[in-house]
Formats: structure tokens, sequence, C-alpha cells
């Protein structure tokens, strides 16, 4: 199971997040995801004084340009975009074709019911993953989760992620959930003693507790 922590900035926090969660020189943590829409109590505006070693690094953008999408990967060096906002699977092409080559694309929906759902088909075969979020007042990272069992209506061939409101109680109920397309999950303001600053020790121990 793929785990991504979401809403990094702060370079110490970025290494203390990394640290804690490796175990026999491998990090626990698979992605790390940096925020890259202004109006985000998480934006990222400049790049850390440490960037993570042993996670992959997400840049999340919403309706961003190619341009300034293109200017974060480099500074960043990031592994994965992140879509969170309206952007088109015709603009997501013309994206790739500026991406260097191994870059991969999630697109985020917002989910309330199987209705949508509808809306990942016109994506099919054009983006690598999804990130199934919760629909709220703001683009993610509202803290609130959405019901999961929605997701059984889900037949696409795209694997996806399963985000929204993933707190430090609910290693049990991610362990429970079981659909052959998710591939992991999403963690961010519920694990935050403020925003972009991670509580480090409740994500030691979720991910103790989603181990055992």
């Amino acid at each position: 199971m793929i785990i991504k922590v979401c809403g990094m900035r702060e370079a110490e926090n970025i290494r203390e997040v990394e640290q804690c969660s490796m175990l026999n020189d491998q990090c626990s943590i698979d992605w790390m995801g940096f925020i890259f829409w202004p109006k985000s109590s998480r934006f990222v505006s400049e790049v850390p004084a440490y960037l993570p070693e042993h996670c992959q690094r997400v840049g999340v953008f919403v309706d961003a340009s190619i341009g300034d999408i293109m200017s974060a990967v480099n500074n960043f060096a990031l592994h994965f975009i992140q879509l969170h906002g309206q952007e088109s699977p015709s603009y997501i092409i013309q994206l790739k074709s500026h991406l260097p080559v191994g870059i991969k694309i999630i697109k985020a929906f917002n989910i309330a019911t199987t209705d949508d759902l509808a809306l990942t088909q016109p994506y099919e075969g054009i983006v690598d993953d999804f990130l199934f979020d919760t629909k709220g007042k703001s683009v993610g990272g509202n803290g609130e989760k959405f019901d999961w069992t929605v997701l059984d209506a889900y037949t696409g061939s795209t694997p996806f992620l399963l985000s929204g409101g993933i707190g430090p109680d609910d290693a049990e109920r991610v362990r429970n959930f079981h659909h052959n397309k998710c591939i992991g999950i999403d963690l961010n303001s519920r694990f935050e003693s403020a925003p972009a600053l991670k509580n480090t020790e409740e994500i030691r121990r979720f991910l103790e507790k989603l181990k055992n």
C-alpha cells in the first residue's frame, strides 16, 4: 500500500516526517505532496532547504498553467503531478507533451455519491492514477471523510488513492477497506498541529497500527 503524506512545506518537518517512518533503512512513506495552489493554507511559495530523499515528490496543482507546473517540476524535481481542479483531458494531453519522461499524472476527484464516479471516465487511459477525495468547501484538505462504500461502484481500470479526512484513529478502517484498484492512501490535515505542520508521532503510531 502506497502511503502519501500531503501538504508539506517546512524543511525540518519534511525531514522529521521522513525520518519517523524509516524502518531498516526503508521509508514507510512512499510519496510526499507539495501544494502549489496559492489559495491553500499549505501553499509552497519557495523551495524548502530540505526536500525528501527517500520519498517520491508529488506536486499538487489547481487549474495551473503549464508554465507554472513546469517551473515546479524543475525546481522541486517532482515525480508526480496531481491535478485537483477542472483540468480537461485535452489539457492533460498537452501537459504530458511538455513533461520529462517518467513523470506521472494523478487526477483528483471530489466524491459524494456514485454519480460523481462518472466524471472519471473521460480520463481513463490519459492519467496514471486517480485520487478520490471528499467533496467540501475547499479543494482538498477539508478533514472530512466521504462514504467509502460509494467506491464499490467504481469499475474503471485506473488505479486510485483514497483520500479525505483519514486520521490517526482510522488504521483499522483503512485495513478493512478493499478494492482491487485501490493502491494507497493520502494523509493530510488530520495529522497536523497547524497547516503544513505534521505531527510526526501521530504519523508514526498510525503507520505502526496499519502494519499490525
